[in-house]
């Protein structure tokens, strides 16, 4: 308590006001911490004890209990919040069934259909129960792209058997990179592969409730509205973004509307919206239940209760639940008459969904939509006033003025919180992401979804055509939009790979900037200026070495070479680490000088001096540093930085002894070292951006996978 005779030190006098200007404050960051405490678990290099988590946030808890003291128990309750993420990570891993071995040969396959995913060429198989060669089914699912003149009637819940290649999920490109293995491991996922023959279907069965609804929603929309407008169309309506073409696909994410193909916030916000105001309309049109009944409170039942249906027919993947678990927050305020959308809420929703599926936080989406909401709620709450002001002006060209203003605000603040992780994750950004969403973002809330919501409701009585059709408008003008901003001047830029210090600051600086209220939060500025320049303060590698690829940076330029023909899904992802054009590498003769004292080994020949690669096995004398196959597969991927003595950094070393570590894997048999020639003629070509997690790339095999926002490239073993 401060007096006017206060005669303390300074530092206990403004400890005491910041205590004060901050109450209420500090439980805001429980939330960070448990996540924080999931991220620590995650980079662990080992596994911890199953127990270790759960005994180490008992053991803070009880000492802060014992304590009472204000200044220790604030620390120990964060360090307790992280215990218990670590705890939350070792328990998802725990209740995971072990990845089985995939035999390398083809195989017969008698499975149960979980999914039928249609592409833009051909169909694909989320198999459930399969049994390889009349084996015990396996626990996990399987992903089976079908040939594209199989005929075969399938439907979610039939019997087939099919004779296929599988693969297990490939390792990341390079250390550091998209971790394919881990992404499985979470959702249930065994491995993927490609049909060498025709179906033969054993039997139908009947599918779940909303797998059956999906599948019929996806053929009415075909129907109706052919094309990509009908394939945008029905990604709105049951969440698989899988028919829309690459093309596409890649002009909505360098315009920075790929968020409007993975069904999350927005559209649950639309939803849950329209469902609240028709039945509000709709009980106002009652004298009896305006005088009554409790509207409101029945109207925000029943849009909580449409959310949870949408949620469901859309696959109730994580961005969608998150996006519910936030809605169901918002209702439960409206019941109980408190602030609809308010911080507290965020960061309940937040420590909710990082104990109950852990894995979603190292993946973009978390990442990007929580810091887009933590931005758009401290952005409002400081703009409030101005918002305000602009409310109390009834003349027409001030409220017009007031909502696309709120529009920009709400673009700026969501595209610019998120566009550091999406950087990091995807290594490009978007400069024109806030025109874009000025004209796509009302267009599909005032146009599209509501049509797709009246076509469902339509539907039963076969009456959803023209409702379809006026919704496919909107589709294909969304398209326009995207192709127009997507072929604007620089519109999707590649920008340097920060180091994960640099995300870190970035996250904190973030965090401190928008949950403290005081001037302390200013201090959060240089935190994110810190991690944005990170990028520009560390040295990318010199050379990037997978099993089938091989990447130098030399005078400005990515030069690359593969084994095995094109290689797009490695290329692809070596752009992340290292963008800029990417172009050919030449050699001839047995070896290519890749750098100082680093040599690509062409043929069987000897060794030279140095650092060597060779994708066979080789043997070298003591004055090489040998990368060959045989390190490879037990490093995985390696970055080396090239100097005097070259710096060497592997997969293993980033992501240590885990349950979903498994080195060595490769999408194509590996050449022996009998073979004279390890390398052909070079090809290097610059990859196209390709279906997202959920089209035709190495999407989680189940409907409960997390969907990224961003375009993701295709899986190599599909």
């Amino acid at each position: 308590m401060r007096t006017p005779f206060d005669h303390r030190p300074l530092p206990g006098r403004l400890l005491d006001r910041i205590l004060e200007a901050e109450a209420g404050r500090f439980s805001l960051w429980l939330a960070p911490a448990l996540v924080a405490g999931v991220a620590i678990y995650f980079a662990l290099p080992a596994e911890p004890p199953v127990w270790a988590g759960a005994a180490a946030a008992i053991a803070l808890l009880a000492a802060s209990v014992a304590l009472r003291r204000r200044l220790a128990v604030y620390p120990l309750a964060l360090l307790a919040a992280a215990a218990v993420g670590v705890a939350a990570g070792s328990m998802a891993t725990w209740r995971a069934a072990p990845m089985p071995g995939l035999p390398h040969r083809a195989v017969s396959i008698a499975a149960r259909v979980a999914e039928v995913e249609l592409l833009p060429q051909g169909r694909r198989l989320v198999l459930a129960a399969a049994s390889l060669d009349g084996a015990a089914p396996l626990a996990r699912a399987i992903r089976v792209r079908l040939r594209n003149d199989d005929p075969a009637p399938l439907a979610a819940g039939s019997r087939i058997s099919v004779r296929a290649l599988l693969f297990a999920p490939s390792p990341p490109a390079w250390p550091g990179g998209w971790d394919l293995q881990r992404d499985a491991y979470f959702s249930n996922l065994a491995g993927y592969g490609f049909a060498l023959g025709k179906v033969t279907v054993l039997g139908t069965a009947r599918a779940g409730f909303f797998a059956r609804l999906r599948t019929t929603i996806r053929a009415r929309v075909a129907a109706a509205v052919p094309g990509v407008p009908g394939a945008i169309a029905a990604t709105l309506l049951t969440g698989a973004a899988i028919g829309i073409p690459p093309a596409d696909r890649a002009a909505f994410a360098a315009s920075g509307l790929a968020h409007l193909l993975a069904i999350a916030g927005l559209h649950m916000g639309i939803v849950m919206g329209l469902v609240f105001l028709a039945t509000r309309l709709a009980l106002a049109a009652s004298e009896h239940a305006s005088l009554f009944w409790p509207t409101k409170p029945i109207a925000a039942l029943a849009s909580l209760a449409a959310g949870g249906f949408f949620m469901e027919l859309t696959g109730a993947h994580l961005p969608i639940e998150r996006s519910f678990a936030m809605a169901s927050l918002v209702v439960l305020a409206l019941l109980v008459g408190r602030r609809a959308l308010s911080m507290r809420g965020l960061m309940l929703a937040m420590a909710g969904l990082a104990a109950l599926e852990p894995q979603a936080v190292p993946g973009a989406s978390f990442q990007m939509s929580f810091a887009a909401v933590l931005a758009l709620i401290a952005g409002y709450h400081a703009l409030e006033p101005a918002f305000a002001r602009l409310a109390a002006d009834t003349r027409w060209h001030r409220r017009a003025l007031r909502h696309v203003a709120m529009l920009f605000t709400t673009s700026l603040f969501a595209g610019s919180a998120s566009a550091p992780f999406a950087a990091w994750h995807f290594g490009r950004m978007q400069i024109y992401f806030v025109l874009s969403n000025l004209f796509a973002v009302p267009l599909t809330a005032i146009w599209t979804m509501p049509l797709g919501l009246l076509a469902l409701a339509l539907m039963p009585l076969h009456l959803e055509h023209f409702a379809l059709v006026a919704m496919g408008w909107g589709c294909a003008a969304t398209r326009a939009i995207a192709r127009f901003f997507a072929g604007l001047p620089a519109a999707s830029l590649a920008v340097p790979h920060a180091p994960l210090w640099g995300l870190l600051l970035v996250a904190l600086g973030l965090a401190w900037l928008c949950l403290w209220r005081s001037r302390l939060r200013l201090a959060g500025i240089p935190m994110l200026a810190a991690g944005l320049v990170s990028a520009w303060l560390v040295r990318p590698p010199d050379l990037l070495v997978a099993h089938d690829t091989v990447a130098v940076r030399q005078r400005g330029a990515v030069l690359t070479a593969t084994i095995h023909g094109r290689q797009a899904f490695t290329l692809a992802q070596f752009q992340v680490a290292l963008p800029g054009p990417q172009a050919p590498l030449h050699c001839a003769g047995t070896s290519c000088p890749l750098g100082p004292g680093a040599t690509l080994l062409l043929a069987a020949a000897p060794c030279p001096k140095g650092l060597v690669i060779a994708f066979a096995t080789a043997s070298c004398g003591a004055a090489a540093t040998l990368i060959d196959a045989t390190r490879l597969g037990r490093g995985g991927a390696t970055a080396i930085w090239l100097g005097r003595t070259p710096r060497v950094l592997t997969d293993r070393a980033v992501r240590g002894d885990r349950p979903w570590v498994v080195l060595g894997t490769a999408t194509r048999p590996q050449r022996s070292a009998a073979q004279p020639a390890l390398f052909p003629t070079p090809t290097a070509t610059t990859p196209t951006a390709t279906p997202a997690a959920g089209a035709a790339g190495a999407a989680p095999a189940t409907p409960r996978a997390a969907q990224t926002a961003t375009t993701r490239p295709m899986a190599p073993t599909e």
